[in-house]
């Protein structure tokens, strides 16, 4: 490498392959009733950023509101982030609708926790700091 070339810590590399590629999702629970609490949406980034480690996903933020959770997560092009969603919403759903089955119920009825939709955003024209900023800023339940 030319020792005037300063690497971006942004870009990774693969054998073949250099990229940086980040998404915003968006979760919403089923109906938008306000289902988590403070513990919830703690034990929900637990379990997000398991999943990512699994698919080799760097979860960069996250935060939500009583209805819905935002996620930034940094990703190789090898992810469909289809399937990506698909776990990250059915593995979160499985444990917190069973951790905290008692606050869920009272919410949420008929196996379902996260509504069928997603919001699924490219990050490449926004600068990471402004939706890092927007993420942070979501009104975080007490």
């Amino acid at each position: 490498m030319s020792p005037r070339w300063e690497p971006n810590p942004d870009v990774r590399t693969g054998r073949h392959v250099a990229y940086n590629l980040h998404a915003h999702l968006v979760f919403v629970t089923k109906y938008r009733r306000g289902a988590f609490t403070d513990p919830m949406l703690v034990r929900c980034e637990q379990i997000m950023r398991e999943v990512c480690a699994d698919f080799e996903v760097e979860l960069r933020e996250f935060n939500g509101e009583h209805d819905h959770v935002h996620l930034l997560v940094h990703y190789p092009p090898k992810v469909a982030l289809s399937k990506l969603v698909n776990s990250l919403k059915g593995v979160s759903a499985r444990m917190l609708r069973k951790e905290f089955s008692t606050h869920v119920r009272t919410y949420l009825w008929g196996g379902h926790f996260w509504s069928g939709s997603y919001f699924a955003g490219s990050v490449g024209g926004a600068p990471l700091t402004v939706l890092r900023q927007y993420i942070e800023q979501q009104k975080r339940p007490v």
